[in-house]
């Protein structure tokens, strides 16, 4: 299943408010335990990160010399 930043969301918001049960669209998904809830959370995200393909790198240069 191919999962959304709206989905990553309502998880979150389940966790904040303390329930196990989501709701999203005409969907509403029960877990068992927190526990659950925890890992489901992680799954979106890297399937997220997955789908969103390697990170850009940033370099930064630094000039230690004395200067102009």
């Amino acid at each position: 299943m191919s999962f959304t930043q709206k989905h990553l969301d309502a998880v979150e918001s389940a966790i904040a408010r303390g329930e196990k049960t989501v709701r999203y669209a005409d969907r509403t998904v029960e877990y068992r335990t927190v526990d659950e809830l925890l890992k489901a959370r992680d799954q979106i995200r890297s399937s997220l990160v997955a789908a969103t393909g390697p990170r850009s790198r940033v370099i930064r240069l630094y000039h230690a010399g004395k200067g102009l």
